[in-house]
């Protein structure tokens, strides 16, 4: 069994249009953006980072705006759902707050003891905000009080026709067995950063997903840096899965592999962190391009959307 993964890293999702993504993660849940970049293999496309103020790992949701994409359809072999911390009592504001920006799917209720609110991102993309003990310090720039301001991911969720095999994957990777409600069982790293839940909720006769606008792309898991992930790597590809060589993202290093579920894992370094090539103070503000894409530069400023700040 695996000791180098903490928890979670990242998600990072698709979208249908970057000014609608980064009003939704900024305005509507105040979250900071603290990187605005590019997709390594379409440059013509955003990449956009919001977590906390310096995009601490286990806080960071990231999007590929493709835009005008078609929907995804939700179904089993990914990330159904995922799921923010906020502090203990805050789901009535939080329920307050998001019908005032008639944010769609708007529910409550009630997984292993802790009160969720349960909502839809701008492509149907689908969140819960849990009540928990969270001790991180959130970001509280873009207007959202510090008394109920999200802290960063608990958990996420995955659809699965049979967890079997996933349930043993995330043991190897250190998770724990720690409880079962219905169709959902919970997993959890022992001594893990604060984001360190799975829900594997399997249904045997779900219809396969679709990928598309709204669609989790992939689910990114933290190690503490490159000596650990080439420890990770090693022991996964001896256990038999195809895992890709190390990729530098220029703000972490990434492995990448498929899961008996159909759900794409990466293994993600926790440095060197977004504070690279900007100082914290100023994270997300100026369009930062990839090496090999920095002769695009002109062509890209002219050609990707202009976000709000």
């Amino acid at each position: 069994m695996l000791a180098q993964i903490k928890g979670l890293h990242h998600v990072t999702s698709l979208a249908s249009d970057a000014r609608d993504n980064n009003a939704f993660f900024t305005n509507v849940l105040g979250l900071r953006r603290v990187k605005k970049t590019v997709n390594f293999d379409a440059p013509d496309v955003y990449h956009l980072y919001y977590g906390d103020e310096a995009g601490t790992p286990g806080t960071i949701m990231t999007y590929f705006p493709f835009q005008n994409a078609a929907r995804g359809r939700p179904g089993a072999g990914e990330v159904g759902r995922t799921v923010f911390s906020v502090p203990t009592g805050t789901s009535r504001a939080w329920l307050d707050r998001l019908a005032t920006f008639e944010v769609a799917g708007l529910a409550q209720d009630v997984r292993f003891g802790q009160k969720r609110v349960l909502f839809n991102g701008p492509d149907g993309d689908v969140f819960a905000l849990v009540e928990h003990d969270d001790d991180r310090a959130p970001w509280t720039g873009n207007g959202v009080s510090a008394d109920m301001a999200v802290r960063g991911f608990h958990s996420a969720d995955m659809r699965l026709r049979d967890g079997a095999k996933t349930a043993e994957l995330l043991q190897f990777m250190g998770y724990e067995k720690d409880d079962t409600e219905g169709s959902v069982t919970r997993y959890i790293v022992p001594g893990g950063n604060a984001a360190n839940t799975i829900d594997l909720d399997v249904n045997p006769t779900a219809s396969a997903a679709r990928p598309g606008a709204g669609s989790v792309h992939h689910i990114a898991f933290a190690v503490a840096n490159r000596a650990r992930q080439l420890e990770v790597r090693e022991a996964l590809l001896d256990t038999g899965y195809q895992v890709t060589p190390v990729i530098d993202r220029d703000y972490f290093h990434a492995i990448y592999f498929r899961t008996p579920g159909g759900v794409l894992f990466e293994v993600a370094t926790n440095e060197p962190g977004f504070d690279r090539d900007e100082d914290t103070a100023h994270l997300g503000q100026a369009l930062k391009l990839p090496g090999q894409h920095e002769h695009l530069r002109a062509r890209l400023e002219s050609y990707l959307q202009p976000l709000e700040d």
